[in-house]
């Protein structure tokens, strides 16, 4: 069975630091391109960072450049959201995502339309003093 695994979501104080994991059982994400979507209350899902397959490029929305990094680590099967400078915004459940790449043609068509993907149970992140 393919089950993706998110965890490293918890509480910060704004301008505060996580780290979250995407880990896959069943497959092999070397074989696949990886997203980070967050949702919040009331907010439409958004696409925060995607990373292809093969040549390691990467999207960021605009709300988190410059501040998130995104990276995987084919050994252990697992993808990484680095998380900086963190903001109330920022605040929501965050689900990782893997689309084969046979059928996902960029990161950017990952990240806006995650099309027949496998999602993971996500983690929530919350911003707050």
């Amino acid at each position: 069975q393919l089950q993706l695994v998110e965890s490293g979501g918890g509480l910060v104080q704004p301008g505060g630091s996580l780290r979250l994991s995407c880990a896959a059982s069943g497959f092999s994400l070397n074989f696949y391109v990886i997203g980070w979507f967050r949702q919040a209350p009331g907010k439409e899902r958004e696409g925060v960072s995607c990373i292809s397959s093969s040549d390691n490029s990467t999207y960021y929305a605009d709300s988190v450049k410059g501040r998130f990094t995104v990276s995987r680590d084919n050994a252990k099967n697992t993808v990484y959201l680095q998380m900086n400078s963190l903001k109330p915004d920022d605040t929501g459940v965050y689900y990782c995502a893997a689309g084969f790449r046979a059928f996902i043609t960029t990161v950017q068509d990952m990240c806006a339309v995650p099309r027949g993907v496998h999602w993971g149970q996500g983690t929530q992140v919350t911003v707050s003093s």
